[in-house]
């Protein structure tokens, strides 16, 4: 078994990209799952191959702007492992538009899921984690250090979630817990083929080249072993490296080639 043999992990949005393939990931280190996002189907199928693997898994449906709802997942979870060991707080999509055409409900939305959905997650799981010194996870974006133009909701929603996980690292830090800020860049998922109303379109296709995109299982990998080593941050992907290093160090030359070589945003409504 590996370094999380015995360890109970619950996932939010696992159910597809880089949740699926960390759920999967920390199988094969020797956790048990609580698997929690909207469509229930996938979780089954999600857990079943982790009971392939020969851990447990806990699938339950749950919406992460509905705080009751992570709650009493939590409880499920309790009642069914004892304990909860880490926590990633994975669930998002993007909403993209200029912000000419987009409404104030696309924001609130926008937020809803990305910043608020990681502070229900938190409050939600805040007690077990306490017993157990556990490590909490956010799943932010290499948009967090840098926002595109036609991109303002999302690039928003992350720069706030790196803003409070930063905080959470010194609040939580006189209680044993760890707290981890994922910073990706292009992964393997389907938040790129999600609309801006947060529905899933089969029929999207991804617009990042597949030559940029990471696939989901060495990005798991990363991500696991940062927070198996509780480490503050981890940028994944070498793309998301380079950006970061670039806007840390020369702001100046990034804003000029995001004014020169930005993506426009897309014409139609998602």
């Amino acid at each position: 078994m590996g370094y999380a043999k015995d360890k109970v992990v619950l996932i939010t949005g696992a159910s597809a990209g880089i949740g699926e393939a960390l759920a999967l990931e920390f199988a094969k280190q020797g956790a048990d799952l609580v698997l929690t996002a909207r469509r229930e189907d996938r979780l089954q199928e999600v857990s079943q191959k982790i009971q392939a693997l020969g851990q447990k898994a806990l699938p339950i449906a749950c919406d992460v702007t509905k705080e009751e709802e992570l709650a009493q997942a939590t409880q499920k979870a309790i009642e069914t492992f004892g304990r909860i060991d880490i926590v990633v707080a994975n669930a998002g999509f993007g909403v993209a538009g200029t912000f000419e055409r987009l409404t104030t409900e696309d924001y609130q939305r926008q937020f809803d899921t990305n910043v608020f959905g990681v502070m229900h997650t938190l409050k939600a799981t805040l007690e077990p984690l306490k017993q157990s010194k556990g490590s909490f996870a956010v799943v932010g974006s290499v948009n967090s250090y840098i926002s595109l133009p036609g991109n303002s909701p999302y690039g928003m929603s992350k720069f706030a979630v790196r803003a409070f996980a930063q905080s959470m690292q010194g609040e939580l830090k006189p209680y044993g817990i760890s707290v981890t800020l994922i910073a990706p860049g292009f992964v393997a998922s389907e938040i790129r083929r999600v609309n801006n109303k947060g529905v899933f379109k089969q029929e999207a296709k991804d617009p990042v080249p597949p030559w940029l995109i990471m696939p989901a299982e060495p990005a798991a990998r990363q991500i696991a072993k940062a927070i198996h080593k509780r480490k503050r941050e981890a940028v994944i992907t070498g793309h998301g490296k380079i950006i970061v290093f670039l806007q840390r160090h020369f702001p100046w030359l990034v804003s000029s080639i995001v004014s020169r070589f930005a993506v426009k945003a897309r014409s139609e409504p998602k």
